[in-house]
């Protein structure tokens, strides 16, 4: 008789591969039956996805300049904040003006509605990134990749969560403690 290939479950994801960068977690499953007698083949047995680990394996906080800031459209902000308020637990944010300094051509050939907002990306413009709950750490009072502790004009790393291809560099302005951001411009850490 034909026996098709019979999988495991897939495991549990591993931790990331590196601490302070993004990189990648694995999980992997194993074959309980091989192939017989033309039977369908073996699907893969590892998969990969991204991954960002904020702390040393020592227990000690990464640099910020060594994290890419992870944004998503400001519109998702509201959203964010009603179910932020329904929990009680809202703080509160602040914004970081930057300087968009490189942007990747895959920001601009988004074909997801939900990345429809990549393409206002422009290097040179101004942009303001808002940092909220749930994103806000509660213990460091700030978001990963926001910029602080950085050197003047040191050129620090961004990435558009739902497209990795788009991804550039930009330098921080200053931060401000109340969010006046534009509607074209505004950005959220995640």
């Amino acid at each position: 008789p034909v026996i098709p290939c019979v999988v495991s479950e897939w495991s549990v994801w591993s931790g990331c591969a590196e601490p302070c960068k993004a990189t990648y977690r694995v999980r992997r499953r194993h074959v309980i039956q091989e192939p017989r007698n033309g039977g369908e083949a073996c699907p893969p047995l590892e998969e990969r996805a991204g991954c960002v680990e904020y702390w040393t394996q020592q227990g000690t906080e990464c640099k910020q300049s060594l994290i890419p800031a992870l944004i998503t459209t400001g519109g998702f902000g509201k959203a964010r904040k009603k179910r932020a308020a329904a929990d009680g637990n809202e703080r509160a944010g602040y914004c970081v003006e930057f300087q968009l300094v490189a942007i990747t051509p895959g920001c601009l050939q988004s074909q997801h509605s939900y990345t429809h907002w990549m393409q206002y990306l422009r290097e040179g413009h101004t942009v303001c990134v808002e940092c909220q709950h749930p994103a806000l750490d509660s213990r460091s009072l700030h978001c990963y990749g926001d910029g602080s502790g950085s050197k003047k004009n040191q050129l620090l790393h961004w990435q558009a969560v739902g497209n990795p291809r788009c991804k550039g560099t930009w330098k921080r302005i200053r931060q401000l403690d109340t969010c006046s951001c534009p509607s074209v411009h505004s950005f959220l850490f995640i």
